[in-house]
């Protein structure tokens, strides 16, 4: 990421220590090293293809016209997720703090802003909290999911503290444009239906 602005020059350099004093200050915190160990499956828990691939096989294995409307508008939120933060990247092109040769990871791209998986988490946990509410005894799980998702972005050092709080912002105003294009009940029977014709639920 190149810029001429020395204001944004600025601002990116403090990013950069901010986000490595984080790092250090939290590496021998008990809390933060069960989270390191924890970081892999929050990761995993998070990714897109990982989100794309379940989310579908949810639609096709439990198919229930009752669920049609909640599932199809989660499903489009995710698309809209990965084109506005794949854009973003592919305008910002800000570097990952440390390159990933993990091998265990699923595909890192080598950009850094913003966050796809704070903007997903911070998506998600919205959609279940304003759009489609979980019983209250889930609401803690979610949110403690979701934050604990965009934290070990940085403990893992895949991501600035900018570049999480940009994703979570974004994912918010995701959620907030699912919810005023909302779609009806019988337009997302249509889309299952156009999508798996033999495995929908037709039942009143």
């Amino acid at each position: 990421m190149k810029t001429s602005s020395p204001t944004l020059k600025y601002l990116l350099e403090k990013d950069v220590q901010v986000s490595k004093h984080f790092v250090v200050a939290v590496s021998n915190l008990s809390f933060f090293k069960s989270l390191r160990i924890h970081s892999r499956f929050l990761e995993i828990s998070c990714d897109g293809i990982a989100w794309f691939v379940s989310w579908i096989a949810f639609i096709w294995l439990l198919s229930s016209k009752g669920l049609y409307q909640m599932q199809v508008n989660m499903l489009l939120g995710l698309i809209l997720d990965v084109v506005v933060v794949a854009v973003l990247k592919a305008l910002v092109r800000r570097r990952r703090p440390v390159a990933s040769k993990d091998m265990l990871t699923i595909g890192p791209d080598k950009f850094s802003f913003p966050s796809g998986h704070a903007s997903r988490a911070f998506y998600v946990l919205l959609f279940f909290t304003k759009l489609y509410p979980l019983h209250i005894i889930f609401l803690l799980p979610v949110t403690a999911w979701a934050v604990s998702v965009a934290i070990s972005r940085l403990v893992l050092q895949r991501h600035y503290v900018l570049d999480i709080c940009a994703g979570a912002v974004i994912g918010i105003l995701e959620g907030l444009i699912i919810g005023i294009l909302w779609v009806s009940e019988e337009t997302a029977f249509s889309i299952v239906g156009f999508l798996s014709e033999e495995n929908v639920d037709t039942a009143e």
